[in-house]
Formats: structure tokens, sequence, C-alpha cells
């Protein structure tokens, strides 16, 4: 309780006071709580290979699954992440990714740079799922869109890649932001736009939310810039 007997302008400072101080405790206790990293992506993208290097330092022989894979993974002087291998399947992968989005300190959306070309639009649709979700919105995980497959002679690299989503993205966009128009009727139901309006969509204006690229190969356990990221994130 305040002070009955100080005066108003002393009683509003301390009020002031108070709230920044439980809105601080809340905060940082959230981010600490939320120490899960998800690996997310279509299916064959390589997520499972990745997990197993990451977590049991060898490959272990996957298959398309409809269950998750969860480890836990040591960052040096960081402590403990929760790594968690999101299924592919279009059938069970958003139910999984509700169950541990809450809690995702980060986010690595998978991707095969070989196939990206015949799978541009599951790819792009997925992503802005995942980017549109309301509580990737509020909590704003750190993002990595991992290249993964650069031991394939033919496969594009990260800025290429990310060029090209950014194209896909935008006309997903539009198409989305059209159809939520029409279903609205009025403006009754609120919609989320990506990027700044009256321009083509940019990852860079997700601004707070953050997404970097890098490549990986987990075939030839090349997946030094995914362990610096997560470092940088725990």
């Amino acid at each position: 309780m305040l002070a009955e007997w100080a005066p108003p302008w002393e009683r509003s400072k301390m009020a002031a006071f108070v709230f920044t101080a439980v809105f601080l405790f809340v905060w940082r206790r959230g981010r600490v709580s939320r120490r899960g990293i998800c690996l997310v992506g279509l299916c064959e993208s390589g997520k499972t290979l990745i997990f197993s290097q990451l977590i049991y330092k060898k490959a272990v022989e996957s298959f398309t699954s409809m269950k998750e894979n969860v480890g836990v993974l040591q960052i040096e002087n960081k402590g403990a992440l929760k790594l968690v291998d999101v299924p592919g399947h279009e059938r069970v992968r958003q139910r999984f990714f509700d169950t541990y989005k809450t809690t995702a300190r980060g986010i690595v959306f998978v991707l095969d740079s070989f196939s990206l070309n015949k799978d541009i639009r599951d790819v792009a649709e997925y992503l802005y799922t995942i980017l549109s979700d309301p509580v990737v919105l509020s909590n704003r995980p750190q993002m990595l869109i991992l290249c993964n497959k650069q031991d394939h002679a033919l496969a594009k690299g990260p800025q290429v890649i990310q060029s090209v989503l950014e194209k896909e993205m935008n006309v997903l966009r539009n198409t989305q932001t059209n159809q939520l128009e029409a279903i609205s009727e009025g403006g009754n139901r609120k919609s989320c736009y990506l990027g700044q309006e009256g321009k083509n969509f940019e990852f860079a204006d997700l601004y707070p939310q953050r997404v970097e690229f890098a490549a990986s190969s987990a075939q030839t356990e090349d997946l030094e810039k995914l362990k610096k990221w997560l470092q940088s994130v725990a």
C-alpha cells in the first residue's frame, strides 16, 4: 500500500516505480522460462539429422515422423536449451508447434536449399504461418532460417534464398490480406500484416522480430553457423 500521508505527486511516482518493478520482474521471469528452441520446416528438410547431430553428436537414421523429438542441449557458459524437432508433416506440425511455441526462445526454420524451387510455395506458406502466429508476435523469439543441404552442388546460398523467399512472401501476403479483408466484412476480424504497408515484403521490416539466415549441411556435419547462433541466443 502506498503511504497515504505522501503528497499526490509523490504517490504517483511511487506507483510508477512499483508498476515498473513488477513489469520487469514478470518480463525477466518469462524470458528465463523460455529456454526452448523449435526446429521447424517441411518434411525431409534435414531437421531430424540436425537434431541428432546436436544432441547425440552423430547421425541417426531418420524417417518421416508424426511425433516430436526432444533433447537437452548444453551451451557452454549459458546453461541448457530444450531442443524440439517439430514434425514437418502438414497434418500434425501445427499441433506440435502450438505445444512448444510459448516456451520458445528461438525458432530455427530449416529448408532444403537444393529443392527450394520445387517447394517454394509450401516453404513460404509455412514460414508465413509461423511469423504471423499471435504467440510468436507477442514473445518475439529470435528466428534463424537455416539453408540446409549446402553440400549439393546446385544448392542456393542464403542470400539468394532470402531474395526468393521475400518475393514469394510478398505474393502470399497480398493473397492473405485480400482474403482476410473479404472475410472481415467491415473490419470485424483483425488481421496481422507482416512487414510495412506500401512496400514489398522484406524480412528486415519485421523488426523488432529478428530474422537471420545461415547455411548448413547436416550430412557433412557442417553446423558451425547454427551452433554460433544457438550460443548467441542462449
